[in-house]
Parts: structure tokens; sequence; C-alpha cells
């Protein structure tokens, strides 16, 4: 149970990420942003993933022992959590079964926990800082791409870079590759996984925006991060989603080593959505957090109306 950072960014606030060791230009609001502001929300978002992967290192040092606590962790109330803090959640598993633990180990666990606590705090602490960026000088506006020198090089929202290869399934088991883009004029890729809520209560919209698509010849298609390499649990657990939020339209997976799993593993804010044209290209930089929102959907529909006309 690798931690994941769900980032609500308000105002559709777009951050250059990039897969695989990739760099793009920094997205500003040409009316309002400046350069040293830009630089600060990096340097931010560097110090989000950087505790992160903290998190994550600190669970794979006793791996196996954490293995034993995500084992035994109820996926429904998992899914339902609204405790905030991860250690806290951790904290609260691992008291249902201590008994499956010698002291030392237990001494071991909880020295993690508390020191993810500490990792936490920091993070709401930049996540309040983000928002204070976003809010104070990213209010809208039209984006550019900025390069490391404070110039403008293009426009951001249409920047372009090859979706990765790949060859899969979709969650019914039909054969599924990249050729999937040709037969759309716009693809919407949603990547998301179950226990993420802020990726589940998207599902509808993006349904709802799967069937407006459909009368300009695009489509929605979701990847499920958990369901990678053909994980027959999550699978089930990925379809029991959709079912319940009455999400319809297509969820592929693919092999986590290949070009596009690691794109999608190499995700660290979810949900995250990209808009891929008909030649395979994926059009402008990710847009993080929800798209269940009067702004970030007016983001996408520009977006997909660039892309159609």
């Amino acid at each position: 149970m690798k931690k994941l950072v769900v980032i609500l960014l308000s105002s559709g606030l777009i951050l250059g990420l990039t897969a695989c060791g990739g760099s793009t230009g920094k997205n500003v609001a040409a009316n309002t942003e400046t350069t040293e502001t830009q630089l600060d929300a990096d340097d931010i978002q560097a110090q989000i993933l950087e505790l992160s992967n903290k998190e994550n290192d600190i669970i794979a040092e006793h791996q196996d022992l954490w293995d034993t606590v995500f084992n035994n962790v109820d996926k429904e109330e998992a899914k339902n959590s609204t405790e905030s803090n991860y250690g806290a959640f951790l904290e609260t598993q691992l008291n249902k079964i201590t008994d499956q633990f010698t002291d030392d180990e237990l001494s071991l666990l909880n020295a993690d926990i508390d020191e993810i606590k500490r990792i936490e705090d920091q993070l709401f602490d930049l996540a309040d800082q983000m928002e204070s960026v976003g809010n104070g000088s990213i209010d809208g506006g039209m984006s550019v791409a900025v390069d490391e020198n404070g110039n403008i090089i293009e426009d951001a929202s249409t920047t372009s870079t090859p979706f990765p290869a790949f060859a899969g399934k979709d969650l019914d088991g039909n054969d599924v590759d990249s050729s999937i883009f040709s037969q759309n004029t716009v693809t919407l890729v949603n990547f998301w996984f179950s226990g993420c809520s802020p990726c589940v209560e998207e599902l509808p919209t993006l349904n709802e925006l799967n069937e407006a698509l459909k009368e300009k010849g695009g489509a929605v298609i979701g990847i499920n991060t958990d369901t990678l390499d053909g994980n027959a649990d999550m699978i089930d657990e990925a379809k029991k989603i959709l079912e319940e939020q009455g999400a319809a339209y297509q969820n592929i997976y693919f092999d986590s080593d290949s070009d596009a799993g690691e794109y999608a593993t190499s995700i660290m804010a979810f949900p995250t959505t990209v808009l891929v044209d008909s030649n395979g290209n994926i059009i402008g930089e990710p847009i993080l957090g929800g798209i269940n929102n009067e702004e970030s959907l007016a983001e996408v529909q520009n977006r997909i109306d660039a892309i159609c006309k």
C-alpha cells in the first residue's frame, strides 16, 4: 500500500508534472503570475513529493511487517475513512492486530507511525502554502509555458508529447492497445485508484463527460493503477466501484513495466487527467485533482474544443 499524495488544487491549477524524468515548462497565469511566485509553487510541490517518497521509504524499510498490516485492512473501511493523517490511519489499523506482532516488531512499527505523523503535519502545512500560492497568484486566465529563465516559450494548452505505447486489456478482458486513441477525436484519460476518495467522487462526472464526448466522436478512458498487471482482485474491486458510481465508460490496464505502466506509476497526485488527440499525443499539461467542479470542467472543455476544432 504505497502512500499516494492526493492533492486537490484550487481553480483548476495545473502544474508541470511529467513522467519518466521528463521536463516541461512551468505553467503560470499570464495576467497575474510572476516567475518568483511560480518558483515558490514548484519548490512546494518538490517538497511534497520528497516527503511522500520519504513516507514510502519508511514503509519499505519494514515492508514485511507492514504487509501484514495492509493485508488485514478492510477495503470498505479504508475507502470510507475520514482520517486525513496517514500515520493516524496506520495506527488505527495496527491497533486492531497487535497480537500478530512481537513487542520488538510493534516498537518498530510504532516508531514508523510517529515519523509518518510528523511528515503528514509537514504535508498539511505545504498543502496550505500551495493553496495560498494558488489563490493569491493563479486565478485563471490564459496559461503559458515559462522556461527556467522566466521566458514564455509556448502556449501551455497546446504543448504535446506522445502517450507512452501500451498493449493491455479493458476490465472485461478485451484486448486494447495504443491504437485506441486513433478511434476518437479526443480521449480524456483519467488516472485513479480505488482507495482515493476524490477519484471515486468524480466518477459520475466523468461518465457524464463521456456521454457528451460521444457526440464529438470522443471518449473517456479510465486507468485504475491498482489494476496494473491484471491484478484480478483489484479489477473486481474497480469494477464494483465503477458500477456503484454509475460509470460505464471503458477502463483499461497494462503491464506496470511497460512504457505506459512507468508513466502511470510515476504519477504522485490523484486523480490526474490528460487529454490525448487522435494521433496519440497528450495535449497540454496533466490536470491534477478532481474535475468535478465548475472551474476544472471549464478548463477541460476549453482544451477539448481546441483539440476538436
